[in-house]
């Protein structure tokens, strides 16, 4: 498992970074400073500063960073310049929208095949990308070298699921199901909990209509 270069909070906002330059408009900007980036995203620029000394040294006086070496620099600096094949399991809604999410090539995560118990689903293909019974998980991911898991599946199976793409050899888990796993040492996991972030969502529309009455 890579060890993070930089704390977890530096290495969310250096993505958040990446977001913001990638979603420029083509040619707007040969140029960008440190401060243009923290007035965007509402950081502070002194940390902008901090963080972007951690990728590509410190940008020219007045000027800042030119814009695509410093979009290269951090996408090296993420890992986004190598290629990972992945795993979807739950072919249903949410799991088609990650296979057909086509910047997830951009990230770096190649999805090669996917799995589900519904045979609705089953010996079909999505976007281009076979969709296999869910007992073919641990064989299709040894035979394939996938590395990362993504589950979208219920609760109730996320932890066989998860048991299944370990026996295959996967180094990243990366679930979307509303449960918590038991992952032995030496997996990375990534927790997307939507009941998390509509909770926080909510307690900011709250407080901010509070700070307004």
């Amino acid at each position: 498992m890579r060890k993070l270069p930089v704390s977890l909070p530096a290495y969310r906002r250096i993505a958040q970074y990446l977001h913001y330059l990638n979603h420029l408009p083509d040619d707007s900007m040969q140029y960008i400073s440190a401060t243009i980036i923290a007035n965007a995203l509402g950081i502070n620029d002194v940390v902008v500063r901090k963080d972007l000394s951690c990728v590509s040294g410190v940008g020219k006086p007045k000027v800042g960073y030119q814009t695509r070496d410093l979009i290269s620099a951090i996408t090296k600096f993420m890992g986004h310049h190598e290629m990972y094949n992945a795993v979807v399991v739950g072919a249903g809604r949410l799991g088609q929208a990650l296979i057909s999410y086509e910047n997830l090539e951009k990230y770096g995560i190649r999805v090669i095949a996917a799995f589900d118990k519904n045979p609705k689903y089953v010996g079909t293909a999505f976007c281009n990308t076979a969709i296999y019974p869910d007992s073919d998980i641990a064989c299709k991911c040894r035979s394939h070298g996938i590395q990362i898991g993504i589950i979208t599946v219920p609760g109730r199976e996320a932890q066989a699921v998860c048991d299944a793409l370990v026996a295959g050899g996967v180094q990243a888990i990366w679930n979307f199901a509303p449960a918590t796993l038991r992952i032995p040492e030496g997996i990375a996991v990534q927790n997307e909990d939507m009941a998390a972030s509509v909770a926080i969502l909510i307690t900011q529309i709250e407080t901010s209509r509070a700070q307004s009455a």
